[in-house]
């Protein structure tokens, strides 16, 4: 099938790579020159494991092209909208982008058409833009595909789904919008894939729904480390403990820094916004508490590093801090609202020296906070460090060796913020550790 793809961020790349993957041909339309030539080169401009050998496979195909030019979409039967819904100075979604988009491509979508929406958008959005585009193009077709992406595994998120939810309209005009999007994802219908068909109000929840949920619970944990701390508890063994019961489960039971990203904190500030809007913002009132504990745990870092190298004053300044890791998570060169690059720019205005190293994302967080002096290795961080900040968890920290870390920092102080260390073989090396809620 020809499909055609508006926005090349990080959804929208990955989204037209993949669709090449499954066969299909594709043009993917950015308005950022840089960031299409940068593509159509092979060059991803974000780090994703598995997108630059697919997107390298769709060039080498054909089945794949990068444009600046919406023109060069007449002719696709599916149109997948794959921009950026920014969060607003209230809080609320910026539509901005959206509604750019759809007005730009309704000038080249022809009747028989459709139109797919994948953004992440506020419940109502849909409705509102399937009228626009029945007005402005008769015949063509708005439907919903809300995405479910993990960043780190976003291709395989794509091409094989744990489900596909198609948010289509009622009656003829619906059916033909399931058989065409069954047709988009034959292959991965093929491999089992659970496939609902909802209104386009229930797509749009979908989403914005799972992410307040996992909000929910990995701030539920971590506000069971609060009293961990307190009580002298071990939040990891409480984790364990309750994670064993089929109705809770274990993943996202892991108490540490918090949730950041572009995902997470932008949808349930949105979700919020929505509500308020609809007359129904005491549903969600508990998600200004998951926010807040969220933030409380960047907090509690900064406080936890001031006591132990500042002692009861709290004076950090002129003291050496190795931060290990940037990126909201691993496998990711992602800190948008980061809580690791967040903790290491509060310790550099508190007036500690900050030495910083992440595997990818030192490139990102420097065009943020410039200030900040990266390292390109986890043993320059570490030299003379009178304090290890371990912040993300990626396997080459995880993986360190203890007795090797001590023989190059100045003081044996670790703070293991995403609680992956072995603590028993750090104590061992002569460390002093603190973890999260442990």
């Amino acid at each position: 099938m020809r499909i055609s793809v508006i926005g090349c961020g990080y959804l929208g790349a990955v989204h037209a790579a993949s669709m090449a993957k499954l066969g299909h041909e594709v043009v993917a339309v950015d308005v950022d020159p840089v960031k299409i030539e940068r593509l159509a080169a092979g060059d991803a401009p974000f780090f994703e494991p598995g997108l630059p050998e697919i997107l390298a496979e769709a060039i080498g195909s054909g089945r794949i092209r990068f444009t600046t030019d919406m023109a060069e979409v007449a002719g696709a039967r599916v149109h997948f909208l794959a921009v950026g819904t920014p969060q607003g100075p209230t809080g609320a979604a910026d539509l901005k982008y959206v509604d750019a988009a759809v007005a730009a491509l309704t000038e080249h979508v022809s009747a028989g058409e459709f139109i797919v929406g994948k953004s992440t958008v506020p419940v109502g959005t849909a409705a509102r833009l399937a009228g626009e585009v029945a007005e402005r193009v008769p015949g063509a077709t708005l439907v919903w595909n809300p995405e479910f992406l993990r960043e780190g595994f976003a291709v395989q998120d794509t091409i094989s789904p744990d489900r596909l939810v198609y948010g289509v309209p009622a009656g003829a005009e619906g059916e033909a919008a399931v058989a065409v999007l069954d047709e988009v994802y034959a292959t991965t219908l093929a491999e089992g894939t659970p496939r609902l068909v909802v209104d386009l109000a229930t797509a749009e929840l979908v989403k914005v729904s799972a992410n307040a949920f996992l909000a929910t619970k990995i701030s539920f944990i971590n506000a069971m480390a609060e009293i961990a701390e307190v009580v002298g508890a071990d939040v990891t063994a409480l984790a364990d403990a309750i994670g064993h019961d089929a109705r809770i489960g274990r993943k996202f039971l892991n108490a540490g820094l918090g949730f950041g990203g572009g995902c997470l904190p932008k949808d349930i500030r949105a979700f919020q916004a929505r509500a308020s809007e609809l007359g129904v913002g005491e549903s969600l009132e508990f998600l200004a508490d998951v926010d807040a504990i969220n933030l409380r745990r960047r907090a509690h870092v900064v406080t936890l590093a001031q006591e132990l190298l500042g002692g009861d004053g709290g004076d950090v300044a002129g003291k050496r801090v190795a931060v290990l890791g940037l990126a909201f998570k691993p496998n990711s060169d992602d800190v948008r609202d980061s809580p690791a690059l967040d903790i290491a720019a509060r310790l550099l205005e508190l007036g500690a020296t900050v030495a910083a190293y992440d595997p990818e994302a030192n490139g990102t967080a420097a065009r943020i906070h410039p200030e900040i002096a990266y390292v390109d290795s986890a043993a320059a961080a570490l030299q003379d460090a009178d304090l290890v900040l371990v912040l993300t968890e990626w396997t080459e920290f995880r993986e360190l060796d203890p007795a090797a870390v001590a023989a190059l920092v100045a003081s044996p102080v670790v703070v293991d913020g995403r609680n992956c260390l072995d603590r028993d073989a750090w104590t061992a090396a002569g460390f002093t550790y603190r973890g999260m809620g442990r």
